[in-house]
Order: C-alpha cells, then structure tokens, then sequence
C-alpha cells in the first residue's frame, strides 16, 4: 500500500494524481468478505416540472440522462448547452430539454397538492401520498420525521429479469450483466436513509422473492448490524408460478426487529376460540361456599384483560354482566337472559389462563373468549386470504379500470403490519415502494378494525409501462404532458384506488361490491347437530375393524373426515377428544360415561349415536342438550366495501424549490405543507389565501404555530400562551441567538429555526450520501 501512495506523488499532472488517489483510496475500502458489489454510476432523476434556465443542469428528453449538459444561455427558447463529459457545446430546443436531480447534490423539496379526499370530518388524521421519486422523497421524510417512524413496509422491485424497473431511467432486463449490483445499489442508497427516519423500535418489512433475498438479507444485516432478521415466506400463490424446475408458491417478508421492537401475537379466528363462560344446566352459579369459578374478569378501556378478580361469595350477586369501576370493566360470566353461570375455570387458574383470554366487545357487551392453542407469530404463512390473484389483482380490477400487475394481497399487507403495529394505534407507516397502494388500505382497514389512528404515508413515482410509453411516444407524447402522465401509477392506480376505498365508490357514482374480512368477531348461538346411527342391528357386537369402518364414513359439510381412525380402541364404547368436533357413541349403554366425558367439551358440534331406537336416541339428544346447551361460534366479520373507510388523504407532487429563494425566505407558502406534515398533519391542511406574507401563524386546529416576522416577538408569544393545542413552534431567523432565546421564552419544546433546519437539512444530508 505505502509503495504504490509512493508512486501516485511522482505522477507530474496533479489532477490526475488526485483522481486517481481517490479511485485508489476508494479501491482499498473494498470489504474482502460480505457483499460486494459495484457502486455504479450516480443515479439522476428528471424533473420535468422544473423549468429549464441558464446554469440548470439537464438532459435531453429522449436522450440517456446521465448525457448531461449544462444551460449556458436561452434565447428565443433555444438553450445553448455545453456537455459536461465532452465540453462540446450545441444548441438545443428548450422544449426537448428536461432538468435533471445528480445523485449527492442537495435539493430542497416542496409538496404541490394535487387532490384530497376526506371522508372523516370529525377526525384529525391525514394520510399522506407523494408522487416522486423515491431517494429525493426519503431525502424529505428524514426532514420531517427523524427517528420517528414506528413501521416502514416495502415491496421494492423483484428483479426479475422482465424488465420490472428502472435504474437512471433506464429499463433493467436480464440481459444486463450488472442487474443484481445496480439493484443493490439502489436498494442501498434508500435503506441508508430509510435507517434514519426509522424509530430506536420501529420494524421494517421487506418483501422480496427468491431472485434477490439472499442479496437483500446480506445488504439488511450490513446496515442493521444490530437489529435481528426474520424471514416468513407467505405462501401468495396456492397454484404455483411455473418455473424451470419449481412451482413457486411463495415470496418471503423479512422482519427487521430491535431490541425493543414489540411484535404482537395474532390470534387466529376457527373452531377454537369460543366464550370462556360455560352453558347448558350444569353451568349455572354453584350456591356452595366452596364454589371458585364465578369472579370478574376485570378489562381496561382499550379491552386489555389486566386480572382475574376475587371470587364473590353465594349470597352477593353483581348488577349485571359488565360492571363498571372506576376505569375498570368488570366481567361476570352472566347470559343474556341475566342467568348467573360459571366460568370455565377457577380462580386458581388465572396465570395459567390468563394468555390464552381475549375481551371482545359485542354490540356494546364486553365478552371474554379463549383461544386454546398457542398465539405466537409462525415463521411461514400459508392462509387463503393471502392469494395475491384472488385478493390483489381481482381486488384491484373490480374497484379501477385499469389493470395492475401483481399486487399485494390486501391480508397479507394487513397482517404483516397486525404483527407491528397493532398496539400501537397511533403508529407512523411509510412506504417509499407503494405501487398500487396495498399499504395505505390495508391501515384504514386495521383502524377501522381497532378504531386505531394510525397514519400512512405512501411514496411512489408516476411511472408509465413500457406498453403504454411505446404506445404514447407513437401518439406523439413525452414524458411530462400532461396526457402521459394521467396513465402514471400513481395517477391511475394508487390515487384512484385510495379514493375509491375510501369512500366506497368510484368517480361515476357507481358502488364498490364485495365484502372485506377483518379481524373483528360476534359470537353467535347455534344449535348443535345430532345424528341417529340406526342402520346398526347389534350395537354392542361391533368389531373394532367395524368400528374404524364406521368412522370413516363421519364427513363434515366440506368432505373432510371428522374423526380418524386411529382413535378407535378395542374396548371404545365411544369417542371424544378436545381436537375434534366430532364424537361417537357406539354402545348407549355407556352413556353415562360418555356424558361425564363430554361435560367441558363444548367445541363438540357434531354428535352420532349409534342405536336403533328413536325413543332412545331423542332421550340421549336431550341429555346433551341440557348438559352442554348450545354452542357459542365465534365468526369473523365481513365489512362491506361500499361502507369505505372514515379516513382523509392528501395527495401531492414533490417539487425543487431554488436554495437562494429559500433563503432569502420567499417560499413560505410552498413550505407550508412541509410544515404541516412535520407537526403530524393534524388536521386540514392550512392554506394562504392572500398574496401577502403573514407576520404570523397561531394554528391550534393544526397543532403548531409560525412567527415570520420576529419583529413580533412579544405579541406571538403572548397568543400562542394562551392555546392549549400548540405542540410545535417554527422561528423565521437567521440569527442563532435570535432562535435560542425566543425558544427560552416559551413553554413549547418542540421548535424549529427557519429556513437554516430546512437548508442544513439537505446540504448535510447530500453531502453524507454521496
């Protein structure tokens, strides 16, 4: 190393000898293990909403835009421009120019609103949806929301080979040696900054198939060195893509988790989730001082089972199924007819049963149901609802007009973002890949579920298809008309589709059909099912091999086998068994055991009774009946589409504003929604009427005030002292000790010096980027 730095001093041309001991530096920082892979050209992005004047830099429309030129004059729309790798100069029509954002140089961002839908007036929540790209939108992000992020959820491009992406506006197929290494490249520069906006517990989720999560899981554990990873594939395609060798029936969602990071434990709804308080006649309240089984379930405001309380003794009776104490709900296993019954278990068996009960609130009575297996979070997801074709791409296609390959199923989003977020119900989402939208409607359906406030932010740019681009470019069109841009993404799919899930309708009026599945659940009585075995002549000379026989034969409404064979004993004189819903009575003669056996059964739905006589068989009916009463199912809730969802969007576009302008303070009503957002876009969002610049704004609606004019210091403070609702204060000052001491001078914590947070912003962070 040392000889060849000796080397590199005698090269005569110093700009030479300085490149290429920056090239040399750069070379030696080469890991020797671990991921490797080319850094590749800085990534440009066109700003076709930017106007084109003399010193912007910019690229041909048609052209590769890395070709860059720099504008030296304009006169009479015709831009004389020098290129910056050959230095020859040419003159080009203004019109056939588009601005262009390097990789590492600072911009400074502001959000043009494009349209808003609320559907949720009483309510103070925004989302938000950025049309941009996704590096200059996270650039952004990092501004508003540093460390405060409590879930990023992503679905970046698969890197398939067919043409799914672009790497500086270039489509990159399988035909490209570098595919995998410019794929890293740009997952890296966004991961880098996704890192900073994450919370110290957040959870980021990426989803990735086979074709880049090896890569991808090498480049997490380098950036997250000290967070954990874990893969769950989700099974999303029951049939199978048909590979070479493999029917792919899968794609894998990787949990980054910290230390601190909470995943919450997701009951699943069937057959084993049922109303922890027994029924039938051997269910009512014991009057004996020694009965342990009728207490309170004592539940929080927010459903939280928080213990189990002292047991009543006989003689004291409560005022009803749900008493209210202090901030306390007290649960008594009392029905509906007002019949004080027991509850499954004793008290002595609280800490043994307290994590498998759940509170459900049902039409307004709270419920205590108990789920009998395990709750912990599975590392492969294999559930009906999680087919992509079945609820994403028919999903999508029934609500829009247009198609949309491979979205996400909406369960799959919603159920990945359950296991982050479910206790948080004022959680922050982003997703910088948001395509169709999958994640902002999956949160509305988990508030809706839990009456949460969390909010999203989806970013995504307005990408047209190849397709469409050849066929628009034929029509004459290019990128930036308005005609091309109305088929973006963005545009076309992820707006569309937010609105209209909001709202439950399309543009033309016409209903949105179908119905969702969510996570809340009623219980319901239904009647048990009973089954007369008549075709029997001697019951009690059934061989064992007869019995098995018979067995077989039991088939739910589905064809499924209720009962396996195995269970068949030599000496059964019937079957009962807490996996099973079926049960068996072969020899009536036993019938008492068999009702001592079913007494705690009650998931049994289905029972057959094996004897000839019809008398007998309705008197054995009976027994059950009043041993066991009828079953309380638990059923998942559907929600009608049409309903929409109570929630509110923003949509914008990301624009440049100019450094000087900035500084100069002339943008003030552009960085107002910038300001809005970074106070938690509470509320609507607000808006200058006038030409005039304001001396100041005291926005309680809002959450957060501005002072423009600290000339009026005095006044400012004394209005904003007299809300309550004012969390967030921005300064417009240049000078250091001008913020410092009016921030000293109120009670607010959170303040902000303008424009030098929002300037240093940038300029630092480019600086560490590139």
């Amino acid at each position: 190393m040392a000889a060849i730095n000796d080397l590199l001093r005698q090269i005569p041309d110093t700009s030479l000898r300085d490149r290429l001991e920056q090239e040399f530096a750069r070379l030696s920082k080469n890991k020797k293990f671990g991921l490797v892979f080319e850094e590749h050209i800085p990534e440009c992005t066109p700003l076709y909403d930017v106007p084109v004047k003399r010193g912007s830099t910019v690229a041909l429309k048609t052209g590769h835009i890395n070709d860059l030129y720099t504008v030296l004059k304009i006169e009479e729309d015709i831009a004389l421009c020098r290129n910056k790798t050959t230095g020859d100069t040419r003159n080009i029509p203004v019109s056939e120019l588009v601005s262009v954002a390097q990789f590492g140089e600072p911009i400074f961002p502001m959000l043009q609103p494009i349209a808003a839908v609320e559907n949720a007036r009483d309510s103070n929540l925004w989302h938000t949806i950025i049309e941009a790209d996704n590096y200059h939108a996270l650039q952004l992000l990092e501004y508003l929301y540093p460390k405060k992020v409590d879930c990023i959820y992503i679905d970046p491009p698969y890197n398939t080979g067919a043409r799914d992406w672009k790497y500086n506006n270039d489509y990159v197929d399988s035909t490209d040696n570098w595919r995998h290494s410019k794929w890293l490249s740009m997952m890296q520069k966004r991961l880098k900054i996704a890192k900073r906006i994450l919370a110290d517990d957040g959870v980021l989720i990426v989803t990735i198939d086979d074709n880049e999560q090896a890569h991808l899981t090498m480049l997490l554990n380098e950036i997250f060195p000290d967070r954990k990873l874990f893969p769950v594939p989700i099974q999303h395609n029951p049939r199978g893509t048909q590979g070479e060798k493999f029917a792919v029936t899968h794609e894998t969602a990787i949990f980054v988790v910290s230390k601190t990071s909470e995943i919450y434990k997701k009951s699943h709804l069937g057959g084993e989730i049922s109303n922890f308080r027994k029924w039938g006649n051997q269910s009512e309240r014991s009057k004996t001082a020694r009965a342990t089984t009728f207490y309170p379930v004592i539940v929080d405001k927010e459903l939280n089972i928080v213990k189990f309380g002292d047991v009543l003794p006989p003689d004291e009776h409560p005022a009803g199924a749900n008493v209210k104490v202090g901030d306390f709900i007290y649960v008594y296993p009392i029905d509906s007819n007002g019949i004080e019954r027991k509850w499954r278990y004793s008290k002595k068996n609280e800490n043994e049963v307290l994590p498998f009960l759940k509170a459900i609130d049902n039409s307004g009575t709270i419920e205590i149901h108990i789920q009998r297996e395990s709750e912990n979070t599975k590392t492969i997801w294999t559930d009906p609802l999680y087919n992509a074709e079945e609820y994403g791409t028919k999903m999508i296609n029934s609500m829009l007009d247009t198609t949309f390959s491979y979205p996400k199923s909406l369960y799959a989003v919603h159920d990945a973002l359950w296991h982050v977020v479910s206790g948080k119900p004022n959680a922050l989402i982003v997703d910088f890949f948001a395509g169709s939208g999958t994640t902002l409607h999956a949160v509305n359906l988990l508030n809706v579920e839990d009456n949460g406030n969390r909010r999203c932010i989806l970013v995504t740019n307005n990408e047209v298809s190849e397709a469409e681009s050849k066929a628009l470019r034929e029509q004459g069109y290019q990128p930036g008309d308005p005609e091309w841009e109305k088929h973006g993404i963005c545009r076309s799919v992820t707006w569309p589709r937010t609105k209209y899930s909001i709202l439950g309708k399309r543009d033309d009026g016409t209903i949105l059909s179908g119905e969702y599945f969510t996570n809340q659940i009623v219980s319901k009585e239904v009647k048990r099912s009973f089954y007369q075995l008549g075709f029997i002549d001697n019951p009690t000379d059934l061989t064992t091999a007869s019995k098995k026989q018979l067995v077989s034969l039991l088939r739910d409404k589905d064809g499924k086998q209720q009962l396996p064979q195995s269970l068949v004993k030599a000496d059964s004189k019937f079957i009962v068994s807490d996996k099973h819903s079926a049960t068996i009575l072969f020899d009536v003669n036993a019938v008492n055991e068999w009702l001592e056996a079913l007494e705690d059964q009650d998931h049994i739905t289905d029972f057959y009774i094996v004897v000839k006589s019809a008398a007998t068989f309705k008197e054995i009916k009976a027994q059950v009946s009043n041993l066991l009463g009828p079953m309380n199912v638990t059923l998942q809730v559907k929600r009608p589409m049409s309903d929409g969802f109570p929630a509110n969007v923003e949509y914008f576009k990301l624009g440049f504003l100019d450094k000087n302008s900035v500084s100069l303070g002339q943008q003030f009503r552009e960085i107002l929604p910038l300001l809005w957002l970074k106070s938690g876009a509470i509320g609507r969002r607000p808006e200058i009427n006038s030409d005039e610049e304001p001396d100041m704004l005291i926005l309680p609606q809002n959450g957060f005030a501005v002072l423009v004019d600290e000339t009026k210091y005095a006044e400012f403070a004394k209005k904003i002292s007299e809300e309550n609702n004012i969390k967030v204060v921005y300064f417009v000052t240049n000078s250091e000790e001008a913020f410092r001491e009016m921030t000293d001078g109120i009670k607010i914590k959170n303040t902000y010096q303008l424009y030098r947070d929002y300037i240093d912003n940038f300029v630092l962070g480019s600086r560490r980027d590139s």
